[in-house]
């Protein structure tokens, strides 16, 4: 085929030649036309991996456009090592054809592939850059790995739509399969940023939005900023003094987070480091050491862009509604979610299964990005949900040809709502209304609110990586600030927007904003596109406020009442937020109408999430039959750090049979200072005399001790030994969740009863199963007497580093 594609562009190109000056035979020409297509190929095989390892330091956008060059000089080589010199072309002439060569190979091989097993699985080899065959002595019935695929935006309601009509056959062969697909609930900050936190890490604790301003430290945190990611997740891992959920074999691919892997690829929170290891951009490698995918891509980017000018362009002449401006660097912003990020992740996490990785968390951001400007329903996003389909299917062959099993599990942080924007329903935003309703002045102009989507900030992040100017924030931070300090900081996330006086240290109460603008609460509460305002009091200690003149202290706030619209686990949502430090001084949720499951989003996107309100807090998790199902019958999945416990359990269950392990003695795992720091873990040799319990960390302020969530028991101060309480271990390091004690990480020393002393005795023998349960006596609490053995909660391998 190869040979034929010169054959052909010899006869097209003017500047592309095969024969000599004075002519040739066709047969002479057919066999310099076949060395150059042999000499090509050859060079491509061993040339081209070298040169992109080796051009890994350079960024990566410009990477790719190298890649055009590098292939065309490949081919010059190639005709220049033809016998008697008969093949010539122009350096630009050169990338062309190369380029058409590689196009024409990639659909050539991938047709073939389709019938021929051996072939598909070497050319995914090649694809992936598989660097762990199976070796031959390896059982057959290998502890199986787990795929986590985030389709990222996709609700319960979409995935269930798309089945039904068709769009996603690989979901549908699955869901009839035996699969199980179940809702679950977000926080109130429906949001990538504060579900992917929690089911990474364990913990989303203050995490009130998708951007917020923090007045104890004076910074603006942006959840898809890196600065403000690596933040996050610092805090998220010294609150639970876990690494993540991948660190054990685990790789991150297209998150905000780590997730604590050591394998990490356009990953958020690493974007801004520099070292070899953990380098995110070395997931281009894997994609561009074929130089076939550089063309694809390219191919498909330029698609892409066209579409959407298409798209956008019969929504105006329709005259669509809602509808949002979608002009500019937009299409370009998707193609990159869509093509691009998409590509290089699902290559990614081939090359993660091809290697038998033990756990791999990835997330597919398109449907989200299209859905943003599009709306979550319609034809835009079916052909989103088509795509990822087919990436899914992709994904599900490569584990056929993985050295070990895989279980797939597909989970949605999010859902979207629909509606129109705030601002073209009323012809104001949410900054402008607080303005009037402080008695400042508001511009007449008024300027859009930009829009959060995670797609955007990436596509920026990596366009700056590639030139190789720092991820430096500060810039877009001061114009999102008020010029003066005692203006309000009116920031939106979604249908969810948050006011903050920064000139005021502490939470204003409802009293002192009363003194302060008499006006605002009311014209927030009031207002027709408003459903309900959060607000702290000196009397009630916080209340809603709704537009009717109710006023209900959150203490006593019930899903009935001016949350009833938004459904069940709207009054805990709110009381927990409520409780985070850096809950904003006034907390805006907007109108929600059940019949038509709109709302208005506070920032320029027609399917937006952030808030409260209909499709956006119901994601979904859609897991195989071989899994234990993720609750019980009857009960409810609520929360990312929930869902985080499950997908913790899962590891557990496919790790194989679990073997009990001795422990000399307690070993104590510190708390991390910096994220991510390797801890090595003290090798402790000496007699268990010699050993007391170890130190309790101490955690920042403030304490949730009544929900375990801090390890702390009930009825005593963090960490006390107290009188224990069933939802959280007694003396549990930094590592254990309280709440689930199979969640204590592996090297937690188990030095606590669960309802008693809170401490092993000295010659107790401290054992731990790799299975996560607790086994100790049967007639006595696993702090008993001297002598007795004392077995406590351990998952994953029982001896190894963790890395905090």
């Amino acid at each position: 085929m190869s040979t034929l594609t010169l054959l052909l562009l010899a006869g097209l190109l003017p500047a592309f030649q095969l024969q000599a000056p004075d002519g040739d035979s066709l047969t002479r020409t057919a066999i310099t036309a076949a060395w150059a297509a042999g000499a090509f190929g050859l060079l491509g095989a061993l040339v081209w991996p070298l040169l992109v390892r080796a051009l890994l330091l350079v960024p990566a956008l410009v990477l790719g456009l190298l890649g055009f060059f590098l292939n065309g000089s490949l081919l010059l080589v190639a005709l220049w090592v033809t016998p008697d010199g008969r093949g010539a072309a122009d350096p630009e002439t050169a990338v062309v054809v190369a380029a058409v060569m590689s196009a024409v190979a990639s659909a050539t091989s991938t047709a073939l592939a389709v019938r021929d097993d051996d072939a598909y699985r070497r050319r995914l080899y090649r694809l992936t850059d598989r660097t762990r065959a199976r070796a031959p002595g390896d059982p057959a019935d290998a502890a199986p790995g787990t795929v986590f695929l985030q389709l990222d935006g996709v609700g319960h309601r979409v995935l269930r739509d798309a089945v039904a009509d068709g769009l996603m056959p690989t979901v549908a062969a699955w869901l009839e399969a035996g699969h199980r697909l179940t809702p679950w609930r977000t926080d109130w900050s429906s949001q990538t940023g504060a579900s992917q936190l929690g089911i990474l890490h364990g913990s989303n604790e203050d995490v009130p939005a998708f951007r917020w301003y923090e007045k104890d430290t004076g910074r603006l945190m942006v959840s898809n900023r890196p600065a403000s990611a690596v933040e996050l997740q610092r805090r998220a891992v010294r609150r639970t003094g876990d690494g993540g959920l991948l660190t054990f074999d685990g790789a991150s691919r297209g998150n905000l987070f780590s997730g604590g892997a050591e394998q990490v690829a356009l990953v958020l929170s690493v974007a801004a480091r520099r070292g070899r290891r953990n380098r995110s951009r070395a997931g281009y490698f894997a994609y561009f050491s074929d130089p076939a995918n550089a063309v694809r891509t390219a191919g498909s980017f330029v698609t892409e862009c066209v579409r959407e000018v298409c798209q956008s362009t019969r929504a105006r002449l329709r005259r669509e509604t809602p509808r949002t401006p979608r002009g500019g660097t937009y299409p370009f912003v998707r193609a990159f979610a869509t093509v691009v990020e998409r590509d290089v992740v699902v290559a990614a996490v081939m090359g993660d299964m091809l290697a038998g990785r033990t756990a791999v968390y990835a997330d597919l951001v398109a449907y989200d990005e299209v859905a943003h400007h599009s709306g979550p329903h319609g034809r835009d996003t079916d052909q989103v949900l088509r795509r990822l389909d087919r990436a899914i299917a992709l994904i599900a062959d490569v584990a056929g040809h993985a050295p070990r099993p895989y279980r797939i599990v597909l989970l949605s942080d999010h859902g979207q709502s629909p509606g129109e924007t705030f601002e073209a329903v009323y012809g104001l935003t949410l900054k402008d209304l607080v303005r009037a309703g402080c008695g400042l002045p508001v511009p007449r102009r008024v300027r859009r609110t930009p829009s959060g989507s995670e797609a955007r900030d990436a596509a920026r992040d990596a366009l700056r990586s590639a030139l190789h100017r720092p991820l430096d924030e500060g810039d877009e931070t001061a114009r999102e600030l008020p010029a003066k300090p005692s203006e309000p900081v009116v920031l939106a996330s979604g249908n969810l927007g948050l006011v903050s006086f920064p000139d005021v240290p502490h939470r204003m109460t409802r009293e002192e904003i009363d003194r302060r603008h008499p006006a605002l609460l009311r014209t927030l509460a009031h207002h027709p596109g408003v459903g309900f305002v959060l607000v702290a009091s000196a009397e009630h200690g916080s209340v809603v406020l709704a537009g009717d003149g109710t006023e209900v202290p959150v203490a006593e706030l019930t899903d009935d009442g001016p949350l009833a619209v938004y459904g069940p686990g709207a009054a805990r949502a709110v009381r927990r937020t409520d409780g985070f430090p850096h809950v904003a001084d006034i907390m805006v949720n907007s109108m929600y109408d059940p019949e038509t499951g709109a709302v208005h989003a506070f920032e320029e996107q027609i399917g937006s999430h952030g808030g409260l309100g209909g499709e956006q807090s119901e994601p979904f998790l859609l897991s195989p039959p071989e899994l234990s199902p993720p609750v019980g019958e009857g009960e409810e999945l609520v929360g990312a750090e929930q869902i985080h416990r499950v997908l913790r359990r899962w590891l557990r269950e496919s790790s194989g049979p679990q073997v009990p392990v001795e422990l000399p003695v307690p070993v104590e795992l510190p708390v991390p200072v910096e994220f991510p720091v390797p801890v090595e873990l003290p090798e402790v040799t000496g007699p268990p005399e010699a050993a007391g319990p170890p130190p309790l960390p101490s955690r920042p302020e403030p304490h949730r001790p009544a929900d375990g969530r801090t390890g702390a028991p009930e009825g005593g101060p963090d960490g006390a030994p107290g009188d224990g309480a069933a939802d959280g271990p007694v003396g549990a390091p930094a590592g254990g969740s309280g709440g689930d004690p199979t969640d204590t990480p592996t090297d937690a020393p188990v030095n606590g009863a669960a309802r008693g002393s809170g401490g092993a005795p000295a010659d107790a023998t401290v054992r731990g199963y790799a299975d996560g349960t607790a086994r100790g006596p049967a007639d006595g609490p696993l702090g008993g007497p001297a002598g007795a053995p004392v077995a406590g909660p351990l998952h994953g391998p029982p001896v190894r580093d963790e890395k905090c």
